[in-house]
């Protein structure tokens, strides 16, 4: 069905960006440059019928876009940090985005260059790390959740506790990165992971002690593999890959944890290292309209945060389904990441890297 789905959306996004294309000379010269910094596989890129959005965009504008990827956050901080490169736009998560604050790393965006800015959704135009919405506009967002095989797991779960199953031991994975995998043991023991200390991280530590015994191993992109295939039974991950493992493998299931879990989102910034802010501007304008938002949206997975794409292109089997877009309800119920300070954060890694080497 989703399939389907997917089709019928890629054919009224395509109609719809062809009908705003016509009359674009799509020849337009002299129009500079945008150096956009991304996550890998993080836009829509012309593949499974989905739109080329960086193509629309030069087509549009004539604004030539060169673009290149990283893997994590960190490496991102890393390169705007101890680099002479200039980024236009990147797209950080809401931890890193508060550091970058913090540091003074980031330009106010002119909202007046933006006036697709009124398309987001009201929670997501005052985030978190952004309060006053000075610097930052939504790209995507989620939750985290458990994917899990029918096949083995015969009840559905609400907690976490199901990733400490002894009856599932040697069938369980976890995060291999600390921020995740300590936010999971945080909730467990009663803590919000949103901004935690030392001691947070005690607590947790000893709960993640006790459940090494029960996995099969640390996972990222691997879980994937593991699930898609039934090599293991339960797994934590975020909602929109564990949608597309679903896909692949029709013995998977999502279970959300009752009590909330982690909102998390990206969003598009202009690094103080940007020589072509206006051209910046205009990418991010261009990336809040509603049916390149919804291209995006149908590429990736992740929700969207774009009003006018989630009621214009968006199917009512998609609208409801609750792991993609989970209630506001129970949206309250969630926390988002903060920048802890750096002792924290190392303090954080030291424990996580010893208790997977014990």
């Amino acid at each position: 069905m989703k399939k389907i789905i997917s089709i019928i959306l890629a054919a009224v996004i395509t109609a719809a960006c062809t009908s705003l294309l016509a009359g674009c000379s799509g020849n337009k010269t002299d129009a500079g440059e945008v150096n956009v910094y991304n996550w890998g596989e993080y836009i829509a890129n012309g593949e499974d019928g989905v739109l080329d959005v960086i193509d629309e965009f030069e087509s549009e504008t004539g604004i030539k876009v060169n673009y290149t990827t990283y893997e994590t956050n960190e490496e991102l901080y890393n390169m705007l940090k101890n680099s002479n490169v200039s980024y236009d736009v990147i797209i950080p998560s809401d931890y890193m985005i508060s550091k970058l604050i913090d540091e003074d790393m980031l330009l106010e965006l002119n909202f007046e260059n933006i006036p697709n800015y009124d398309n987001l959704m009201d929670r997501f135009k005052k985030l978190d790390c952004d309060p006053e919405s000075k610097y930052t506009v939504c790209y995507t967002w989620g939750v985290t959740a458990m994917v899990y095989d029918k096949t083995k797991v015969k009840t559905k779960t609400d907690s976490w506790e199901a990733l400490w199953d002894e009856d599932l031991k040697g069938q369980i994975l976890m995060f291999n990165n600390s921020r995740d995998a300590m936010a999971i043991a945080m909730q467990l023991c009663g803590i919000n992971p949103s901004n935690c200390t030392k001691d947070d991280v005690d607590k947790a530590a000893a709960k993640l002690k006790e459940q090494k015994p029960l996995l099969k191993k640390y996972v990222m992109d691997q879980v994937f593999n593991e699930m898609e295939k039934s090599q293991a039974a339960i797994a934590p991950y975020y909602a929109g890959d564990i949608a597309t493992m679903m896909d692949i493998n029709p013995d998977l299931d999502y279970a959300m944890p009752k009590n909330g879990s982690n909102l998390f989102y990206d969003a598009m910034c202009i690094p103080t290292s940007s020589k072509n802010k206006e051209n910046a501007e205009k990418f991010i304008n261009f990336m809040l309209k509603p049916e390149i938002a919804a291209a995006n949206f149908e590429y990736l997975n992740y929700a969207t945060p774009n009003q006018k794409a989630y009621d214009e292109y968006l199917d009512d089997e998609i609208k409801e389904n609750e792991l993609i877009f989970p209630s506001d309800e129970y949206l309250d119920k969630c926390y988002v990441f903060t920048n802890v300070p750096n002792d924290v954060y190392s303090y954080m890694q030291e424990h996580f890297v010893k208790i997977q080497s014990d």
